[in-house]
């Protein structure tokens, strides 16, 4: 074989084990960092889920949190992330809608991807990326309607960081009404993003794989366990989701939709349910298992 076809050889015999294009997938695990955690996560959990992420072939990881430079959501770090994982629980206000925003606009731009964990339902990036979803569904529902013609109020939820009532009406919701002059006052609720009950005693939960073929579903048991885990029950206060890959259970009866895909623009967002900083769910197999399909598929679908 002459020198020159002895290095193709080589060449497309090292593309066909290592695969074409492979690239390393940037992630940022991001994490308050409340010594509460240090009841089950000796090191805090965000980086519990790091050291984990760090051990996986093709995954570059770096852990950050709120006392990092720039709260740990400098441009530097976010220009160089595919995915966010991001874990908030008592501390969400420190993070402004502007900075929320600023994540929200690389996610449309399919920059990087989000994945909101536990408590992070009231994560600035995911709420304002609730409110994007929101307005750009209620622009699809009421297009036949000329922008010149359309105006567009949005409503707060009455109080921030407080559970809707059981009765609430869910949000997000929107209101038209047309005028004599053939405008229209668009009034859009807000999401909630939050739940009328929740229940931290540390009691099992059972989650059903609802799209076993879904790629965060990957090596996932269609029926599983958690061991101790928080409560929280529907109706989440979100916009409809594009997928639902897992469905939580309790024997009291309640559910939740613990597994949540939403399209945002070029890119998209996961929510995962499971957690409470007290309890060791990010110890679990399983639940690192989907961490970890969820930033693969996710960091590898965005331009």
């Amino acid at each position: 074989m002459r020198p020159l076809q002895t290095m193709l050889f080589a060449y497309f015999l090292l593309v066909s084990l290592v695969g074409y294009g492979s690239e390393v997938i940037n992630v940022v695990v991001w994490d308050e960092q409340q010594p509460a955690q240090q009841e089950a996560y000796k090191n805090f959990l965000g980086n519990e889920i790091a050291n984990y992420l760090q051990k996986q072939s093709g995954l570059s990881v770096r852990s950050v949190n709120l006392t990092s430079p720039e709260k740990g959501i400098a441009d530097n770090v976010l220009d160089t992330c595919d995915v966010l994982i991001w874990w908030g629980h008592v501390r969400q206000f420190e993070v402004t809608p502007d900075q929320g925003q600023a994540i929200v606009q690389r996610i449309k731009r399919g920059q990087l991807a989000l994945i909101a964990l536990h408590s992070a339902h009231w994560a600035t990036p995911f709420v304002e990326a609730m409110k994007d979803r929101t307005m750009s569904n209620a622009r699809a529902l009421f297009k036949q309607i000329p922008s010149e013609q359309l105006e567009i109020k949005t409503v707060e939820p009455p109080r921030r960081y407080f559970a809707p009532d059981r009765d609430a009406q869910i949000t997000p919701r929107y209101y038209p009404r047309k005028f004599p002059d053939g405008k229209t006052e668009l009034v859009i609720h807000w999401p909630n993003c939050c739940f009328p009950a929740y229940r931290n005693d540390g009691k099992p939960s059972t989650l059903f794989t609802l799209k076993p073929d879904h790629p965060i579903a990957k090596g996932i048991p269609t029926k599983f366990q958690l061991p101790s885990t928080e409560m929280y029950d529907e109706p989440f206060h979100v916009p409809e989701p594009d997928e639902v890959v897992f469905e939580e259970r309790w024997p009291t009866g309640e559910w939740f939709r613990s597994g949540m895909v939403w399209n945002l623009g070029k890119g998209k967002v996961f929510y995962f349910r499971p957690g409470h900083e007290t309890f060791p769910v990010y110890k679990q197999p399983v639940a690192l298992r989907i961490v970890e399909n969820a930033v693969r598929y996710l960091g590898s679908r965005h331009e």
